[in-house]
């Protein structure tokens, strides 16, 4: 009997670090009769909530998955470093290798927030050309048509993190965003818990992370806990769909609090549009 039960607990283990480590692409196809013809097929990579970790030796592991997915864009969705272990240089690192695969668009995460190194970072990868979208929209353009690109800071810039009213507070950085004219638009925002924001906002496309699928992952059930959404988070990875509005939630790359993540790989996240004929 201790000889099994060593035996599982080894396979647990064993399993658990590879999990931790064995990088998984997951892809999506989002639909939409208002994406403009030329963007049909357009490919969007996104990361999430790397936390300083690095896949493979200056985290080639990573980057060569990025570069295989042949995206359009790339979108970081926050938490690039991780606030109690924050390294600067490997966070730039990458950032450096990747807008060589693709244009990058980068939203801050509850870490940048914590940290007094973030004017450090954004300057870095400003200057390496990665576009930060603190609170900003641009227009993304393709064959003389446009959609319409959202970035908002995380609302620890704003608010308390566990006591504000985030709902509130999203909703006005919105509302300034947002114009009359109809356009496709994709918002990078970090947190997923306000997906109901997102949805009377009109977004088409939300890109967000901060979960980190729920840190635990268990069969039948989904996530365990995730940040702002306490025990068996609703919205802890995957797409989540309300009318005209999509929501891709990525797990994430590298953990925080807790150092270790269970049946719960870390991801990179390929999504291609697609024109709804």
């Amino acid at each position: 009997m201790f000889a099994v039960i060593a035996v599982v607990l080894l396979i647990l283990i064993v399993w658990t670090v590879w999990g931790n480590t064995a990088l998984e692409l997951n892809k999506y196809t989002i639909t939409s009769e208002r994406l403009p013809d030329a963007f049909d097929g357009y490919r969007v990579a996104h990361v999430s909530d790397l936390h300083n970790a690095e896949m493979g030796d200056n985290n080639e592991k990573l980057l060569a998955m990025l570069k295989d997915c042949k995206p359009d864009i790339i979108a970081i969705t926050g938490d690039l470093i991780d606030s109690r272990n924050t390294d600067v240089e490997i966070a730039l690192q990458f950032a450096k290798e990747a807008v060589k695969i693709a244009p990058c668009y980068y939203v801050t995460g509850n870490h940048e927030a914590r940290v007094s190194k973030y004017d450090e970072i954004k300057t870095g990868l400003t200057e390496l050309g990665v576009i930060v979208l603190a609170d900003e929209r641009l227009e993304i353009e393709k064959d003389g048509q446009r959609i319409r690109l959202l970035g908002v800071d995380d609302l620890s810039f704003q608010t308390d993190y566990l006591f504000g009213n985030s709902a509130s507070v999203m909703q006005h950085k919105l509302q300034g965003l947002v114009d009359e004219e109809d356009m496709y638009t994709v918002l990078l925002s970090h947190r997923p818990e306000l997906f109901e924001v997102y949805t009377e906002g009109n977004i088409d496309l939300v890109l967000s992370g901060h979960a980190h699928g729920g840190q635990f992952r268990l069969p039948f059930v989904g996530g365990l806990v995730a940040p702002n959404q306490g025990l068996f988070p609703k919205y802890d990875a995957g797409l989540y769909t309300d009318g005209n509005t999509n929501m891709v939630v990525s797990r994430g790359i590298g953990n925080s609090v807790f150092p270790l993540r269970f049946n719960n790989r870390p991801e990179v996240i390929l999504i291609e549009l697609k024109l709804k004929k």
